[in-house]
């Protein structure tokens, strides 16, 4: 498990989801060259901030934000 400090965690969980819809338009390019990497690239950055998410709603009361506030 990742220990990320509260005033830290907003920031990792929004980086994350804008992470994940860049690289979901980046996939709609039709420019785009080796598709496959980027493909799987999504695949790891949506697992890890699925996991990310999820320990941020452990920690939520802690932090004062709630995760539907910030995705």
């Amino acid at each position: 498990m990742i220990e990320i400090s509260n005033a830290a965690a907003p920031l990792l969980v929004q980086a994350l989801r804008d992470a994940v819809r860049h690289n979901e338009e980046l996939l709609k390019s039709e420019t785009l060259r080796n598709r496959s990497e980027y493909e799987e690239y999504l695949v790891e950055v949506s697992q890890f901030y699925a996991e990310i998410k999820s320990q941020y709603k452990k920690l939520e009361s802690e932090i004062g934000i709630s995760l539907d506030e910030i995705v």
